[in-house]
Formats: C-alpha cells, structure tokens, sequence
C-alpha cells in the first residue's frame, strides 16, 4: 500500500439535517469529524492509500471522538496529540444549493492543531512517504508554522511533496498576513494545488494558466488550479491537461476539494497520467458534491469506478 502522510487541522462538523434554512431556523444536526487535512486523509485512505495523520485534537470528549472517527477509517493516528487547555474546533454550514455554503467556525480563540510543534513531528516518516500533504491554513501561526518549515526540510523537496494552497480568511489577520507567510513557502514543494482566490493569495495571480506559470515559475512540477464548474486545469512544464467537471445535483460542495486532494494523491502516487488522474478526482469530487456530509461522504474506489463507467467518462 502506498504510504501518505498528511499534515494539518481537523475538527468537528456540525450538519444541518435540513437544507435550505438559515441556521437561526435549523433545529437538528448530525456530526462528524472534518477539517480540510483530516478529509484528505480519510478520501485517501478510502481509495486504498495507507495514511498517517499528524494533527492534535481538542481537549474535550470530541476530541476523542475525532481521534476514535479517524483511527475507525484506517489511518494511523500515532501522531495526533491532544492540545491541553484548547477545545475543539466546532464547523457548522448553511445549505442553500447548488452554489451557496456559508462556513463558521469556533476556533476558541484558535485550534488545537496549530499547537502542533517541531520536536513532535515524526521526520522520518514525513521524509520517507510517497506523498506529503500538508496545507496552508496550518502557517496562520506559530508554533505550526514552524513545524511545517521543519517537516519541509526534512523532506528535502522530494517528489509529490504537496501544498493544499488552502486558505480560509478567518485564520488571518488579512489577506496581505497570509500571502507574506504562505508566498516563501512556495519554494519547499513540488505540488501546489487551489482554486482561483486561494492562488491569488499565493502568488498574485487569478487567470488560471498564470496561476499555474508563477507556480512553476517559483520551481513546483506541477500546478494545479481548482475551477470549480469550469473544471480544473493542471500544467507541468512539458503538458498542460484540462479537465471539465463531472456534473451532479449538488447538495453540499463543501467536501468536494478534500475529495478531488484524497484522490489526486491517489492517482500521483500510483504514476498514472495527468488526465486520468484529474478525471478520476473530479469524479470523487462530484461524488461528494452530490452528498450531505463531507468526511462520511468520501467514495470507495468501486464507487468511482462506477460513476465514472456510468457517465461514459473516458479515465
């Protein structure tokens, strides 16, 4: 099994059990655990991938609640620690499809992952992995921020060495904050990946192909810009591959970028081509867009197989 080592936040979702209604008018909602990193590993792990998830957890019952939800998908959970004196992390939506999905969240006043530090980090492990996965939000702050820098020179800029781009405005003081601390950091991966807004906060740019040429330009192998219903484009230095999107009666897209990062890691790792990896992670993007929940929702690889074979979609 190929091995993917994931860096980064999760917390607790909170869903609505109806759509359609301001949460001042929602009565009942399920959990689940979530957080941008923790999905990608539990899409990934669902695809086949043996995953490690380095992360803390809040220092409460749900916190043992998330580290019991992730270990139950498979992942290796050695390295997820527990914050003392920080809670949780609570996220709760609105739904209102197909196209609108209001995020909150408590951070109290901050996460129990951004505790993350350098003497924790298993080097090794990180060094060693096919994939390296890690995200930007984890920057906001020290002492995480640092951590990531420690876990990116461990790594030594090897192969498939990724950068979920990201951001999520409410962990910055401003947009200026986040691309002063995320822009440096360009230089220690080699897999950028994010949509427009996210890559305007990386490097300037919002076209999709000079997104993907100023990544290049700061030395990544491959650029990858998220489009949303118009698809995603990806550029190497010899190809450039676009992707249009798999479409869906959507319920909640809020999971589908985690989904599209499980499977993207997926694809890389097993050296298939650029489009065939792009159209097999647009699939388990879509998969989850058409469902309620975002951890819970991510697709097995038989389910893939079959929307994609269903569609007549050429993988």
């Amino acid at each position: 099994m190929t091995k993917l080592a994931v860096l980064g936040r999760n917390c607790i979702d909170l869903y609505p059990t109806e759509w359609g209604k301001p949460l001042a008018d929602v009565t009942a909602f399920t959990k689940a655990v979530g957080g941008s990193a923790t999905n990608v590993a539990i899409a990934a792990a669902r695809l086949g991938m043996s995953v490690s998830l380095i992360s803390r957890v809040g220092d409460d019952p749900l916190g043992g609640y998330a580290r019991r939800e992730i270990a139950r998908e498979g992942i290796d959970v050695t390295h997820v620690g527990t914050t003392p004196g920080v809670q949780s992390v609570l996220t709760m939506c609105e739904m209102f499809p197909p196209d609108d999905f209001p995020l909150y969240m408590w951070r109290c006043p901050t996460g129990p992952d951004l505790f993350i530090t350098e003497e924790e980090l298993p080097l090794g492990l990180i060094a060693e992995a096919d994939v390296f996965w890690a995200t930007a939000s984890g920057l906001a702050r020290d002492p995480s921020r640092s951590a990531h820098i420690a876990a990116w020179r461990a790594r030594g800029r090897a192969p498939l060495t990724v950068l979920d781009l990201d951001y999520r405005h409410m962990f910055w003081e401003s947009a200026a904050a986040a691309t002063e601390a995320i822009s440096p950091m360009i230089e220690h991966v080699t897999v950028a990946v994010g949509n427009a807004e996210e890559c305007q906060i990386a490097v300037g740019e919002i076209d999709a192909d000079r997104c993907a040429d100023a990544l290049l330009d700061r030395g990544v192998e491959l650029a990858i810009v998220k489009r949303g219903p118009q698809g995603v484009l990806a550029k190497t230095r010899d190809e450039r591959v676009e992707v249009v999107p798999a479409r869906v009666d959507v319920i909640n897209g809020l999971g589908s970028g985690d989904a599209f990062g499980g499977a993207l890691c997926h694809g890389l790792a097993a050296g298939w081509s650029l489009k065939r990896t792009l159209t097999y992670a647009n699939a388990a993007g879509a998969i989850v867009a058409s469902r309620r929940e975002c951890s819970g929702a991510m697709p097995r690889s038989g389910e893939v197989e079959v929307f994609l074979t269903e569609r007549r979609i050429v993988w």
